[in-house]
């Protein structure tokens, strides 16, 4: 069983998760990805995966879409769930939670960046479907979206996936904001995003939409996406909502992919009883962080966001 760890001092959390170095990886031998039948995520390979929790089917009754469990978990719906502090400094608690995987297509070379506005909406959706299941479940207290997309990004399977972590505390970076946007009268993303839209730091818009570098980039090539209106979860949007951030997302995946770049995204959404503005968060992985970066928490940054705004604005020309 895993455990939930908290830093001596520092709000700061790890999971130790020691079955997870048990997990397969296709990028260790490339005879791997040249056979047939081994990835666990196509059609056929069903029973190589835990079992269905939801799926969606096409009208032929294959499906598009399938949730199940993660077969290497790095937490589990088992042992203590609430948080203990032993002799002052030791503050844990059993990882304590639900680590799922949506593989977006049954087709193993197709990847978001490909995908049509229509398609890319459906699994949006399926997110929040996920997510506002995952919350009823007792002692769960967020529910982590996140993708990881190419070796250097930290996926170990090439078929298209996410990856979906509800644990037993509250995302630390999304209590963070939750937290900082209580010193201002207003929301300040909302005010970010009317000041963005028509800074040199611009991606994109579309009505309901806009992408930009931020300010302070911590990744090469970083954007985000956020609503223009004062959205604070993927549920408050309607089935229009859902094409037209489809729509911004996949401009920015699409300009990646003329990079062929590794990336993360994560969906930042506001807590229960919070007032956080929708955030996604758009991170390529470009560069490798070396000491300076880990012992300050500084980043350095070689692209300047006004650049790489340009470069993804280039579509507009």
């Amino acid at each position: 069983m895993g455990e939930l760890r908290k830093d001596y001092i520092l709000d700061r959390w790890v999971i130790i998760a020691s079955e997870r170095s048990k997990r397969p990886h296709e990028f260790k031998s490339k005879s791997k990805k040249e056979k047939k039948g081994l990835c666990y995520f196509c059609p056929g390979n069903e029973d190589k995966t835990p079992p269905e929790k939801f799926c969606i089917d096409d009208k032929q009754g294959n499906w598009k879409i399938r949730v199940f469990d993660n077969k290497f978990p790095a937490e589990k719906l088992e042992g203590q769930f609430d948080i203990q502090t032993h002799n002052k400094y030791f503050t844990f608690s059993s990882s304590y939670g639900v680590h799922e995987i949506i593989v977006e297509t049954p087709d193993h070379d197709k990847q978001l960046w490909d995908m049509s506005e229509e398609e890319f909406a459906e699994v949006l959706k399926v997110y929040d479907m996920r997510i506002r299941e995952l919350e009823k479940l007792q002692h769960i207290k967020y529910v982590s979206i996140f993708k990881n997309h190419g070796e250097k990004a930290g996926t170990s399977l090439l078929h298209s996936h996410t990856q979906i972590i509800a644990s037993n505390i509250i995302n630390q970076n999304v209590a963070a904001e939750a937290e900082a946007v209580k010193r201002y009268e207003s929301c300040p993303y909302c005010e970010i995003v009317d000041i963005e839209k028509t800074s040199d730091r611009r991606c994109f818009e579309n009505d309901k939409f806009a992408a930009f570098c931020p300010y302070a980039s911590r990744f090469n090539f970083e954007a985000w996406v956020l609503p223009k209106m004062h959205i604070k979860r993927l549920s408050d949007l309607d089935d229009n909502g859902y094409l037209q951030l489809a729509d911004i997302f996949l401009r920015v995946l699409r300009k990646l992919k003329e990079l062929n770049a590794p990336y993360n995204f994560f969906i930042h959404y506001s807590p229960k009883g919070e007032d956080l503005h929708l955030q996604i968060h758009i991170t390529p992985r470009l560069s490798i962080r070396a000491g300076f970066e880990f012992s300050s928490d500084i980043i350095i940054t070689i692209v300047p966001p006004e650049d790489a705004a340009g470069f993804y604005r280039d579509h507009e020309k």
